[in-house]
This record gives C-alpha cells, sequence and structure tokens, in this order.
C-alpha cells in the first residue's frame, strides 16, 4: 500500500504582480506583502507598434543608437551664452513687419484656443496694426496678419505668449552648435498676455516691455557681457529650482549678476524696470528656454535619432518633432493639466488644454526631470518628495542618458534624465510630465493655478512609425 503523498501549503504567502495594479491592491487590502512590477503590453498591444518596436530596437538599433550619441552630445556638450535683447523684427530668421509668431505647432486662426486668441489680439494691438482688439481680431481672421509657429524661426515663448516685430527678445548663441534662439522677456505675474489676456493692462505691460524692461536689459547686458545661461540654471536647480515651475532662485541669481550694470543704467525708466524685475520671480524662465531651444537646435538635423528636439503646444494640439532633414510635426490633441492646484474659485471645469513651448526645458534635462530636488514640485504630486522622486524615476526610463551639468542633491547628485527616446515613450508607455501653470479657458483673466500636463503617446506612436519607414 501506497503512503499517501501529504503536501504541506505555505503558511504564509508573498506575492509578486505584474501588471494590474487591481490585484496588488487586493493583496495589498488582505495584509499580505506585494511587490508589484509596473509592466504593460509595448505598444499598447497594438501589431503594428509591437513589429516597429521590434526593428527599431533589434536590427535597426545600431544605426539610431550611433545618431542618439550625437544628439545627447550636442545637447550635453553645447554651452549657450546669453549674448543680447534685441528687437525680434531685427535678428529672428523670418520675422517680417507683418508676422506674429505663436506657442506651438502651426494652427489656424479658427483652431486656436481663447486664450491664445487674446495673446495674438493684444500683440496686434501693441504693434499698432489695430486700434483695439476688436479689430485687431478682425485682421486675423481675415488673414492680413501672418500667424506663424515661433519654433520654426528658432524662437520658443512659454505659455500663450505671441510676439511681434517690435517685441524685445532674448539672443542666446550655442557656438559649439552653430545656433542661435531667442524667446520673448517674461511679463510678469497677474492679468497679463502670456496667460491669455487681452485687457488694456494687459496690453499696457506689453508696452512697458517694449519700450523699458528691453531696452534697460539691452543696456545691463551690453555692459556685462555674455552671461552662461546653464550654469546659472545648475546653480538653481541645487538650490531647489526645476527651471520650468520654479524659477526663483536662478531668477535670482541672474539678477544678482546684472546688479551692478543696472545701477548704472542711463535708461529713464530704470527705477521702474527695477522694481518690476525684483517682483517678477520667474524672469529667468525665458531665458532658460532659449538656452534649451540652442541646444535641440544644433540636434535637430541628426538623420535616423529617435530623441525627441521638439515638444510644444498651442491649447488645442500638443507636437513633437525628431531630429532629420524633414523636421516633421507629428500632433494630437493638447492634454488637460493633471495633478493641478488651483487658485480659490477654480478648477478643471474652466481650465484651458496644456499650452506653451516651455516642454523644451524637459527635452534638456530641467523641469520634470529635475522634480526629485524641488518641494515646489513636489507640492503639485502628493506634496511628498517620494512623489517627486518618482516624477524623476519615471523620466529616466524614457531617457537615454543623465546630465553631467543639472545634479540633484536630494539624489546622491544623480544627473537629471536627459534625451526622450520615443521608442522607449511608445514601448513603455511613459510620457514626459511637463510642469506648466494653468489659464483659463475662456474668461480671459489669466492664471489660475499650475500643475502638471502628462504627454499623449499618440504623437510618439505616429513619430516611431516614420522613423520605421525612413530606415531601411
Amino acid at each position: 500500500m501506497e503512503t499517501p503523498l501529504v503536501v504541506d501549503l505555505p503558511t504564509s504567502v508573498n506575492a509578486v504582480n505584474i501588471g494590474l495594479a487591481l490585484f496588488e491592491t487586493a493583496l495589498a487590502n488582505q495584509g499580505i506583502p506585494v511587490i508589484g512590477v509596473d509592466w504593460r503590453i509595448p505598444g499598447g498591444g497594438v501589431s503594428e507598434v509591437v513589429a516597429a518596436l521590434a526593428r527599431l530596437m533589434g536590427p535597426k538599433s545600431t544605426l539610431i543608437d550611433q545618431a542618439n550619441a550625437e544628439v545627447v552630445s550636442r545637447l550635453e556638450n553645447g554651452v549657450p551664452m546669453l549674448m543680447a535683447v534685441d528687437r525680434a523684427g531685427a535678428v529672428v530668421p523670418g520675422m517680417d513687419e507683418r508676422k506674429i509668431l505663436h506657442c506651438g505647432p502651426a494652427i489656424a486662426w479658427e483652431d486656436m484656443c481663447d486664450p491664445l486668441q487674446r495673446s495674438i489680439k493684444a500683440a496686434i494691438v501693441v504693434e499698432g496694426w489695430a486700434e483695439d482688439t476688436h479689430a485687431a481680431g478682425r485682421l486675423a481672421a481675415a488673414g492680413e496678419v501672418e500667424l506663424s509657429p515661433a519654433n520654426e524661426h528658432s524662437v520658443v515663448v512659454p505659455m500663450a505668449t505671441s510676439i511681434g516685430p517690435s517685441a524685445p527678445v532674448y539672443v542666446v548663441e550655442n557656438a559649439r552648435g552653430n545656433t542661435v534662439a531667442y524667446s520673448s522677456i517674461n511679463q510678469g505675474s497677474g492679468a497679463v498676455q502670456w496667460f491669455g489676456v487681452d485687457t488694456d493692462a494687459a496690453i499696457e505691460r506689453l508696452r512697458f516691455i517694449r519700450d523699458a524692461v528691453g531696452p534697460v536689459l539691452a543696456q545691463a547686458i551690453a555692459s556685462k557681457g555674455p552671461v552662461d545661461v546653464l550654469a546659472l540654471a545648475a546653480q538653481g536647480i541645487s538650490m531647489g529650482d526645476d527651471l520650468h515651475m520654479r524659477v526663483q532662485a536662478t531668477t535670482n541669481l541672474f539678477l544678482r549678476d546684472l546688479l551692478p550694470h543696472l545701477v548704472r543704467n542711463t535708461h529713464a525708466a530704470v527705477p521702474e524696470v527695477a522694481s518690476f524685475l525684483s517682483g517678477n520671480h520667474l524672469m529667468f524662465l525665458n531665458v532658460a528656454m532659449a538656452a534649451a531651444k540652442s541646444l535641440v537646435d544644433s540636434a535637430s538635423f541628426v538623420e535616423y535619432s529617435s530623441i525627441v528636439t521638439t515638444m510644444s503646444r498651442n491649447g488645442a494640439t500638443f507636437g513633437i518633432q525628431l531630429p532629420g532633414s524633414r523636421r516633421k510635426w507629428f500632433t494630437t490633441e493638447s492634454p488637460p493639466i493633471q495633478n493641478a492646484l488651483y487658485y480659490p474659485g477654480f478648477g478643471p471645469e474652466v481650465a484651458a488644454r496644456d499650452i506653451g513651448d516651455s516642454a523644451v526645458l524637459e527635452l534638456i534635462g530641467l523641469g520634470g526631470p529635475a522634480a526629485g530636488n524641488s518641494p515646489a514640485v513636489a507640492a503639485f504630486l502628493g506634496g511628498r518628495m517620494s512623489d517627486a522622486i518618482a516624477a524623476t524615476r519615471n523620466m529616466q526610463q524614457i531617457c537615454v542618458a543623465e546630465s553631467s551639468r543639472f545634479r540633484l542633491p536630494t539624489l546622491d547628485n544623480l544627473g537629471t534624465p536627459v534625451g526622450v527616446d520615443a521608442r522607449r515613450v511608445v514601448e513603455l508607455s511613459i510620457t514626459p510630465a511637463v510642469n506648466t501653470g494653468v489659464v483659463h479657458a475662456q474668461a480671459g483673466i489669466g492664471q489660475i493655478g499650475a500643475g502638471i500636463a502628462r504627454a499623449p503617446v499618440e504623437c510618439f506612436i505616429d513619430a516611431v512609425l516614420d522613423l520605421d519607414r525612413r530606415i531601411q
């Protein structure tokens, strides 16, 4: 007679859950130790996308990885220097005297969101092409003013900013990359044009920027000489800035360096400009954006790279570009702002969709990649530094390199993630997080909060499929 088989069942269970978090949560609620593995089917399980990823990460990967190494080298080794402040019409390529540059990909007037239309109307009035915003709107609708994406002129503008030829711009040169990039001067907080406001006060602020702030800064920078933009940014990161949502420390460093040259300035408006500068904690944002643009532009003609070199939104569409001679936009609907903190009386139901060119910062290791060292950003991600660190860790998964200049003290001086690889984005379904402000969708009252926007995956999928077709 055979001895019956006795099976000793375990008295405790330890589990590893792969995929759906529902099972992990159910076990945890019963007090069972469980480790969750965040896993998704690559490419969402779409056969065409999975096949493209297999080729791009397999037989085609050698060519792509070589191109990516060149792109990272250009992003990391460029040295953007702020050289001057000048009139846009005098320095921006292709900026003629009847053109307005706007944020994001190209878009027709009738398809623009309300904040961007208001911004353009305010810019038209400041240029003197219309007496008021009603007349300005008619000009824009009739096509009597050319509207063009700023990105296509080596210009980047934050939020709903638009600029005409008389607007003053920062001029940033990257000699190692043989590029020059530009950005508008930050208008400060309140009901201002870059937040989609077209009131008389917002228009007057634009005139003040043009007639006073621009000339004063131009004199100060000419007196001081070139400013190493990213050297200041690196110091600001160590002081808690992410250089997108929080720019206070770097702005203070910038104004400290300009101070001796400001006090010697001969412009009659120096006292008013000094008051404005001291109250504008976002002043350096636009300078950093121009520096980032000079870096990505230097990498933008490297063929067969999968690293994103343009990422921008106009409030209606979200667009990216990969390097290469075609400079093709891949666009989809602009996402809502997530993880937002709103001013009292406002909420997501009145918020405009994600807008602005400032996502260029996330492509060089600033903004979202630097969240892990910024308590200010942590406040939008649950309030804990562990949440901000998790945001940086997510960016690590979709980036190909670690920054050699932007270090995070809270993470043992880890370099911020740099070089967003569209292949990894599509494979993992993890998209870049963009730290940004929130503006009212319709009322024209300006900023109503700030938060985190998650880039939509659809445009990355289109870019990956296009790259696969281009590489034979």
